[in-house]
């Protein structure tokens, strides 16, 4: 900004996207940036739009758009978690914020930061490959501000706590949260499943609880709700399990709303609190409370949380997809960063195995390890972004007959057919990263060709699609 030359801020969502404004204002004053946030309404959005279009500010900063925003004589771009999925536009052409960012640095020939408490693969690749130089604290400096963080799965806590192998809430994350809550600092529980009840099953055989009518799931909304179909919506008060007849049913997974019950009954009189998609609590003081927060509603404590408790880590660590253990370690360093430096009695348990790769990268908090470790697994098998993909997802027909149109590079490699939503299927195109100029183009030309032919039959295509299965 010294050298005339103007700056473009992209975060995930609104939340963030306020802290930055508030730290903007301060810094720089009042005049020098506008934030662009869809929440303003039309005309005072269009105002700000049209004072970055005149370069009447040199700072733009905003969500997931403001990645095209017109600031005159780029000088820095930066986004900020590009591992968050917000940063993935879901409609036509689908760019993604750090894409479009990266594309602009290299045609203006400015800088470009790509920051946040955890690193994606894709971040990874760009050190590996000379595009881009890190930038990180000392490890002093780390260890002087980074939370105590332990794990409950390793041996000295099975010696000392046999049950904390199966329990939800082991002695070493309820005396943490004791003693945070007892120092008077507020305590943050991340819950990865909104909700009461989503999941349930038989007591007595632990069957799924299906719906009746539609074979759907069954949840429960409250204590004294019925079973109620996901699906469907139909209430199924008289179940009954199909496999040995019980009638008795209980949690198979267990949400934020259950949690904070249960967390009401262990520390009575304590100030209990939610924040999720029913309502997300953007701060909360420094008061001893018990907060229960779903990934991405952690609310910021006014001087930092006394203990940062992270529960149900199968729910995230287990999910079936290529980026499951590089989301859980996202969502756990957003969250523990939340929490007071150990110096100050900053706690954060993590309920899970100690030997896991994404929990000894969260004790040591070494993301640069483990998103070496993502990058080397993912190269060997051939994965984004040690390769490039692209999906086509449509009816067989349309399907087959894009693939007989396109011109694809020789050595592309065709995964699938797989099926998908409505009666469609999805087929994955793989090719080295050098032929991914080659594949698009062929892609485009098919696209092209389709049209001209006026075919009925849509073909949804996708390059590097951020879900693979």
């Amino acid at each position: 900004m010294r050298g005339g030359r103007g700056v473009v801020i992209v975060v995930a969502d609104a939340r963030d996207l306020d802290r930055v404004d508030r730290a903007l204002g301060s810094v720089l004053g009042p005049g020098r940036h506008v934030a662009l946030n869809a929440a303003l309404g039309p005309a005072e959005r269009y105002r700000r739009f049209l004072a970055a279009s005149r370069h009447q500010v040199p700072v733009v900063v905003g969500t997931r758009a403001a990645m095209w925003a017109p600031v005159a004589k780029v000088g820095l771009v930066v986004i900020w978690d590009d591992g968050d999925d917000l940063h993935a536009e879901p409609r036509a052409p689908y760019p993604h914020a750090r894409e479009v960012l990266l594309t602009r640095a290299q045609l203006a020939d400015c800088a470009a930061m790509v920051a946040g408490f955890a690193r994606t693969g894709e971040g990874q690749l760009l050190l590996e490959t000379g595009w881009a130089r890190e930038i990180s604290a000392a490890r002093d400096v780390l260890r002087d501000h980074a939370p105590a963080i332990a794990p409950t799965g390793d041996d000295p806590q099975l010696a000392r706590d046999p049950g904390a192998a199966t329990a939800r809430l082991p002695s070493l994350a309820w005396q943490t949260a004791r003693q945070a809550l007892q120092a008077g600092a507020p305590v943050l529980v991340q819950v990865p499943r909104r909700g009461y009840l989503p999941s349930i099953a038989c007591a007595e055989c632990r069957t799924p609880a299906r719906c009746p009518q539609c074979s759907g799931p069954l949840g429960l909304h409250g204590a004294r709700d019925v079973p109620t179909c996901h699906w469907c919506g139909r209430a199924a008060a008289a179940y009954a399990c199909p496999a040995c007849g019980g009638r008795r049913l209980r949690a198979s997974i267990t949400g934020a709303r259950r949690t904070a019950e249960e967390l009401g009954r262990a520390f009575p009189g304590v100030p209990i609190r939610t924040s999720g998609k029913d309502e997300i609590l953007d701060t909360v003081p420094a008061d001893p409370a018990v907060v229960v927060a779903t990934p991405g509603a952690e609310p910021v404590a006014a001087e930092g949380y006394g203990a940062v408790l992270l529960l149900d880590t199968w729910a995230l660590l287990t999910r079936s997809d290529l980026r499951a253990a590089e989301e859980t370690m996202r969502r756990w360093l957003n969250a523990a960063a939340l929490a007071k430096p150990s110096r100050r009695g900053g706690k954060v348990v993590v309920v899970a195995d100690g030997s896991l790769a994404p929990v000894q990268a969260l004790i040591r908090w070494d993301p640069a390890w483990f998103a070496r470790r993502e990058l080397t697994e993912r190269r060997e098998l051939a994965f984004p972004p040690a390769s490039r993909m692209a999906s086509l997802t449509g009816k067989a027909d349309a399907v087959a007959d894009f693939l007989t149109a396109a011109r694809l590079p020789a050595d592309t490699e065709l995964l699938g057919p797989v099926p998908a939503d409505e009666d469609q299927e999805r087929m994955l195109l793989r090719v080295p990263r050098s032929q991914a100029a080659a594949l698009a183009h062929a892609m485009h030309e098919a696209a092209a060709v389709r049209s001209a032919k006026k075919t009925t039959l849509p073909v949804r295509m996708e390059i590097d699609p951020s879900a693979l299965f």
